[in-house]
């Protein structure tokens, strides 16, 4: 897999659950461009961490959205905690990145399936 593949596949998971919750705005989709222009750079460091982008750009879009106002993203739904969380990328570092609610401490569904 090249970095472009990689960068492109992760941008289109993270934007496939920006859309699955409505989250999906000019400004939340600017976010996550700007995450992925910035990891490119750690994946030509570090290309055999390729499988591992998509996590990091999810989490990197993840703070930036709650630091610049957009709010938390993705929140919980899935379980019966009725106080606003959101869910979490695992692992932190790894490949096949899924959303877990740590409240729970379910998971909840794959990067990309929401």
């Amino acid at each position: 897999m090249t970095i472009d593949d990689a960068l492109f596949a992760a941008r289109a998971l993270v934007l496939r659950d920006l859309n699955a919750r409505k989250t999906d705005s000019p400004n939340a989709v600017d976010v996550l461009d700007q995450v992925v222009v910035e990891r490119r750079w750690w994946v030509e460091q570090w290309p055999d961490g390729a499988d591992f982008v998509a996590g990091l750009i999810a989490q990197d879009v993840q703070e930036r959205m709650l630091d610049g106002g957009l709010g938390r993203w993705p929140r919980c739904t899935a379980c019966d905690d009725t106080s606003v969380h959101e869910l979490r990328i695992e692992p932190e570092l790894g490949p096949d990145p899924h959303w877990v609610c740590e409240k729970a401490g379910m998971t909840v569904a794959a990067l990309g399936s929401l």
